[in-house]
């Protein structure tokens, strides 16, 4: 068998895999938007909570997810970029990188459950807060900040090497390389970091269920230290306590909902990173 037909033949395995993942994809959406199509009733986000006919009143754990992001983001993201910039650009090899990368790759590979067991013992019992809406944020910073740092790390380092000598060789300093030349270059690959944090605070429960509560207190809707109930939690309690009658009707729609807010996120922030891209 010459070359160019086993080059054939592999590369044929390679789409055909392909293939099959985007469609088992595309088929477990369409299940998920199927089952749970009644979300699209006005009712079943902004009407009261009621139990029977497929009740909803999902608004405020919809309200919790979204405030529950923009405090997330507001917290990790600066921490991130600031971690990357530090390990592509200022950080020498030495025992305190190393032990900071492998605190990063710790950290990243610490199931949630135990980041959210953390965060009951300091952000829950220690400070006194109780349950809260910070609390949950906090824990969820610590969950995502090693993957938005290893992101911004490589789009900083890949981003350098285009254009850091240019700006250095014009008499920019290395802050002024780094802020007005490396970050905006390497904005679409922390961008794609950003995205994949924000999907990973929309769909996380296990973490905030030890942090933020399964209560939807919603005085003072922009109080960061009220319980707040996502719509991620809220779909697991649907399903594991078993007092509501149409449990799983309410916990079909809000799936669909979560799927459809996280596909509208993303498709918002990389239109949003095109054009800030277009006139930087």
């Amino acid at each position: 068998m010459d070359r160019k037909l086993k080059d054939k033949i592999w590369t044929s395995i390679l789409y055909l895999i392909s293939c099959a993942v985007v469609l088992l994809l595309v088929a477990l959406v369409l299940y998920i938007l199927n089952n749970g199509k009644h979300f699209l009733d006005f009712d079943f986000i902004f009407g009261k909570p009621k139990y029977g006919e497929e009740g909803g009143g999902v608004g405020p754990q919809l309200f919790n997810s979204f405030y529950m992001l923009i405090i997330t983001l507001a917290i990790s993201v600066p921490i991130g970029i600031g971690a990357g910039v530090y390990l592509s650009q200022y950080s020498k090899e030495g025992p305190f990188v190393r032990i900071l990368r492998l605190s990063i790759e710790t950290i990243a590979s610490l199931p949630s459950i135990v980041v959210g067991l953390f965060g009951f013992l300091i952000f829950v019992n220690l400070s006194g807060w109780g349950f809260t809406l910070l609390g949950g944020a906090l824990a969820l910073t610590l969950l995502n900040l090693p993957a938005l740092a290893r992101v911004s790390e490589n789009a900083i380092t890949e981003a350098a090497l285009d254009v850091k000598e240019s700006s250095m060789a014009l008499g920019g300093t290395k802050w002024q390389t780094i802020w007005k030349m490396i970050i905006p270059t390497a904005f679409p690959g922390i961008l794609t970091g950003i995205i994949i944090t924000a999907g990973r605070i929309f769909g996380e429960a296990a973490a905030l269920l030890y942090t933020s509560g399964m209560s939807s207190n919603n005085k003072g809707l922009l109080n960061v230290m009220r319980p707040a109930e996502t719509l991620a939690v809220h779909i697991f309690k649907l399903n594991s306590e078993g007092t509501v009658p149409d449990a799983a009707s309410i916990a079909s729609g809000a799936a669909a909902l979560l799927v459809v807010m996280v596909f509208i996120f993303n498709m918002s922030a990389r239109l949003l990173g095109r054009r800030m891209m277009k006139h930087r």
